[in-house]
């Protein structure tokens, strides 16, 4: 048994250098980009004089969240862009649309949200109805629960400008309230951080490198167009992931940057939509793959959850001397989830609640391949999905 422990400290220590490596490669929002992306289009003119961009807000049930919203995208510096702001009101029960006009003015469209056709997933046709009314060059689709930062839109036009096309993404700084919320909400940095070469997003055309955030998806026109848009996707669970595939299947580039500087949001309130939003996209997310939920929820048990349990019992049955390598292991994944905690500017003691997270997670993702399995599905926002 101990060289089994020893075996997990030791693939827990690469871990952590990874992690810490792969957290580095993460380029800023409004940084420059240092090496050229593979393209088989010729990228878009870079703009030297006022660009055009649309901030397009899918919206439904947003009462809570919109009028926020619009007031932080209002409050960006705009010197040198042409902007607009459209919202799409997809048949609020709660208002939605009269809070967002009352609160953009004259600054923000208000569009009413088309019927929902066969085939077609909720965000995704908001999101199609917005890009078809939109004249900006690019296109920047913003969840209702994010919170941008003043310089926020430069930043991203800086990027955007400087990769000439194709999808700048990110996640926002994760804000949390609840224990469920903190528990399992910055899991998703550290999905990322652990496993993802995040140079490869960028640098390789293999779409399976790719990674995305749907509250903040800034695209070019083009490449929205070249990649098929919404459409293409209209009937994937996971929207964003979907689209960022598809632009790098369209030989577009994609950069997975580090907004967290420049955007924030909540994105749950309680554990119940923790749960359910979750439960919503991890089997998804994944391909609706067993073998591969299996192994990953192994892997993650394995390296995080029974290094604590051997410590436990240790202590317990009154043999400390045998805990020190497996509290070797436990000390290293909380130092793993320190690094992916600190790329999502997350507070420093949420790294001590790893093992709870794990868990947490553990069962949501079973509850999400029951949900696919029993053919029952997801519901969310008022609306089922399967």
């Amino acid at each position: 048994m101990i060289m089994v422990f020893q075996i997990i400290t030791g693939l827990l220590l690469l871990q952590l250098l990874f992690a810490v490596w792969n957290a580095a490669q993460l380029p800023k929002l409004g940084s420059g980009l240092n090496k050229r992306t593979p393209e088989t289009h010729p990228a878009p003119a870079v703009s030297t004089g006022v660009r055009r961009l649309s901030i397009l807000i899918p919206a439904r049930d947003e009462a809570d969240n919109i009028a926020d919203c619009l007031s932080s995208v209002l409050a960006c510096g705009t010197s040198g862009i042409d902007l607009e702001i459209m919202v799409l009101d997809d048949h609020s029960t709660d208002g939605t649309g009269a809070i967002a006009a009352a609160a953009g003015g004259a600054r923000v469209s208000i569009l009413q949200g088309r019927e929902l056709p066969e085939g077609w997933l909720g965000k995704s046709h908001a999101c199609a109805q917005l890009a078809e009314a939109a004249a900006g060059e690019w296109l920047l689709f913003l969840d209702a629960d994010v919170r941008l930062q003043p310089q926020a839109l430069q930043a991203a036009l800086s990027t955007a400008e400087a990769q000439g096309g194709g999808l700048i993404t990110g996640f926002p700084r994760q804000l949390t309230g609840t224990w469920m919320e903190r528990l399992v909400v910055p899991l998703m940095m550290f999905t990322i951080i652990c496993h993802l070469p995040v140079p490869l997003v960028r640098n390789s055309r293999d779409p399976r490198f790719v990674a995305a955030h749907g509250g903040f998806m800034l695209i070019h026109r083009a490449s929205y167009s070249r990649c098929g848009g919404h459409e293409a996707i209209r009937g994937d669970l996971v929207d964003d992931m979907a689209l960022a595939r598809a632009v790098k299947r369209a030989g577009e580039p994609v950069i997975l940057a580090d907004i967290t500087g420049h955007a924030s949001m909540r994105m749950y309130h309680n554990a119940g939509e923790v749960w359910n939003g979750y439960r919503k996209n991890i089997y998804a997310g994944i391909g609706r793959r067993p073998m591969l939920l299996l192994g990953v929820l192994m892997l993650y048990l394995s390296l995080y959850l029974l290094p604590v349990a051997a410590v436990l019992y240790s202590c317990l049955t009154g043999q400390p001397g045998t805990a020190a390598i497996p509290a070797a292991a436990v000390l290293i994944g909380i130092a793993v989830k320190r690094a992916s905690d600190a790329a999502g500017r997350q507070p420093v003691w949420f790294c001590l609640l790893l093992p709870a997270s794990i868990l947490c997670l553990s069962l949501i993702a079973v509850g999400s391949w029951r949900g696919s399995r029993s053919g029952g599905g997801y519901e969310w926002k008022g609306r089922r999905y399967l």
